[in-house]
């Protein structure tokens, strides 16, 4: 099932993000069942060829996993070219006014919704099925804006009103600190603007979505209990370094310290 079919039919959808330019990193975590992986080219070195190698590693490790891109802005130059690459959809930071959700749409979808321009790319499997991939691309192309700035908060419905805008993905340090409260996500201000965020979503039909950034499955159960349908379950150098310190930690506190003596 496609991921714009899963969030309108109200199931829950867990992904990940991909910050590594590792394939196998991609291939194992698709295989593990993520429903959606984002390959992050914001705050990681993975560039356009790397990630056409990962949304390939993705579809090998599950071809139901959905390969997403969050992208470094909101550039049509850019945004075509890592569709073409094979990104299912896009994430786009930073969409702030209603002309920002309108501006990523018209880089996403093909005329007459948009302006995505038209050549041989991977996502038509290099012109072999060109005319079905541009007839079927407005209808399968995943786009969400990330909601992570106090400004976008006074125009949340003006951006939802944009058709073709799927989800919101919730960039929770960010939104935090252009509050002037980094990661103090208990913050009552920061609470209630989340919740703005998702009754807003709930009111405009659009898929609510947070990103739990450490590896806590409890919060993750807490957030999709709260409403939220669009979950990205921590990342990968994340989940890795996480378990790194965790189990170095464990071991050092349950080992046998070894006799000064069997030192020399």
């Amino acid at each position: 099932m496609l991921l714009r079919e899963r969030l309108k039919n109200d199931r829950l959808t867990l992904g990940s993000w991909i910050n590594t330019a590792s394939p196998i990193a991609a291939e194992l975590m698709a295989a593990a069942g993520f429903d959606f992986l984002t390959v992050d080219v914001e705050h990681s070195p993975v560039d356009l060829p790397q990630a056409q190698g990962l949304f390939q590693a993705i579809r090998s490790g599950n071809p139901s996993c959905a390969p997403l891109v969050r992208m470094a802005g909101n550039v049509y130059a850019d945004t075509k070219r890592f569709l073409d690459a094979g990104a299912a959809g896009v994430i786009a930071p930073f969409i702030n006014t209603r002309e920002q959700a309108e501006e990523l749409v018209r880089a996403v979808k093909y005329p007459p919704m948009g302006m995505r321009g038209v050549g041989f790319c991977r996502d038509n499997d290099y012109g072999l099925r060109l005319k079905e991939a541009v007839a079927t691309a407005n209808d399968q192309t995943f786009v969400c804006v990330q909601i992570e700035h106090a400004d976008a908060l006074s125009n949340i419905d003006g951006i939802l009103g944009v058709q073709g805008i799927d989800a919101v993905m919730i960039g929770p340090y960010d939104l935090s600190a252009s509050m002037g409260i980094t990661a103090q996500f208990d913050h009552p201000e920061m609470v209630a603007a989340t919740r703005m965020i998702l009754k807003a979503c709930q009111r405009r039909g659009v898929a609510p979505g947070i990103h739990v950034v450490q590896p806590n499955p409890a919060e993750a159960v807490s957030r999709a209990q709260e409403g939220y349908r669009f979950i990205a379950y921590s990342l990968d150098i994340t989940m890795l370094l996480n378990s790194c310190v965790q189990g170095l930690d464990q071991i050092r506190e349950q080992a046998p310290a070894v006799p000064e003596e069997s030192r020399s």
